[in-house]
């Protein structure tokens, strides 16, 4: 999920850079309480907008980049807004991409507003299904867990931001128990202060243990909801997400020289969910073209980039006042 506005923009340095990527407006018509107003779009602006971002982007660069539709969730969409996006989904045949259930207040203000609670209102509205992907799904009990099994949507665990925000714990094992999709993500990086594929897998596998004891989620497992389990998020499992005959060559190798990774013994999965860091990453090859090469992003100037960044930064922060 992108930001409200400047999508396109996101789009031009993806193709450009080269990475696989499936983009969305955020898409909000409402105002839940403490949001800045701005932040809202009228309904029929914002699904001119996201339809046309659909005709130019969806299926462009060959396939690599697609469109998703993501509202932002249900306190700041309208139930018609809701409803077109599945709509659209449909029309483009693209996937929908929305958060749930992320915390009790949000539960609670669901189910005050709606009368419904938040997986049955997603339900009604078309936000449900292999086209959907629901960030977080905190805050659901067994009965809403075996529906979105029923509906085969997928639940995206974000671990390091539940944890940050002080959401709580996701029911991942009793998710996949009762056989929901479930993939890992990392939700934005103002929630968990990074994007870190690695880090998240380290925190998914961890935080049940506690709970459900040392066997919880064994790593194989939770490699497997990183991979596999985010290629059916997106539609495209038959794709990528795995190696296999047939599917595009989008591969990560890893430096296993880092102290950190040693000694080199057992079980090789595990090594990779419990030692390894997004800077292991060595290569990086989307449909078999690398785009990172020696720890070198090929198709673009980091270091330009992050000077812009941290220059853009001061300047919004100037601009609100906040520095």
């Amino acid at each position: 999920m992108e930001t409200v506005r400047h999508t396109t923009a996101a789009f031009r340095a993806l193709e450009r850079i080269g990475i696989r990527a499936t983009v969305g407006k955020c898409l909000m018509d409402a105002h839940p309480e403490g949001a800045p107003i701005d932040l809202a779009e009228a309904t029929d602006d914002a699904l001119a907008d996201v339809a046309a971002l659909a005709q130019r982007w969806h299926g462009a660069a060959g396939g690599r980049l697609r469109v998703c539709f993501a509202p932002r969730f249900v306190p700041s969409c309208s139930g018609p807004l809701l409803r077109a996006a599945s709509d659209l989904a449909e029309r483009f045949d693209a996937q929908l991409h929305t958060h749930a259930a992320e915390t009790i207040v949000e539960r609670e203000t669901v189910l005050r507003t709606t009368g419904l609670e938040e997986i049955a209102y997603l339900d009604s509205v078309g936000i449900a299904g292999p086209r959907a992907a629901l960030a977080h799904c905190v805050w659901v009990d067994t009965h809403e867990i075996d529906r979105l099994a029923r509906q085969g949507t997928t639940v995206v665990h974000c671990p390091s931001s539940n944890l940050k925000l002080a959401s709580g714990v996701a029911k991942i094992p009793e998710m996949l128990a009762a056989g929901c999709r479930v993939a890992i993500g990392a939700d934005g990086a103002p929630c968990n202060n990074g994007l870190d594929a690695f880090a998240e897998m380290r925190l998914a596998a961890l935080i049940q243990k506690p709970r459900l004891g040392a066997d919880a989620l064994p790593a194989a497992q939770v490699l497997e909801l990183a991979t596999l389990g985010g290629a059916r998020a997106l539609g495209l499992e038959h794709e990528i997400g795995s190696i296999a005959p047939g599917k595009r060559a989008d591969l990560v190798v890893l430096d296993l020289s880092g102290p950190h990774l040693h000694p080199l013994l057992g079980d090789p999965v595990s090594l990779i969910v419990y030692s390894a860091r997004s800077s292991d990453v060595r290569d990086v090859f989307v449909e078999g073209r690398p785009v990172v090469l020696g720890h070198e992003l090929l198709t673009a100037p980091v270091d330009h980039i992050v000077r812009e960044a941290d220059r853009a930064a001061a300047e919004l922060h100037r601009r609100a006042r906040l520095a």
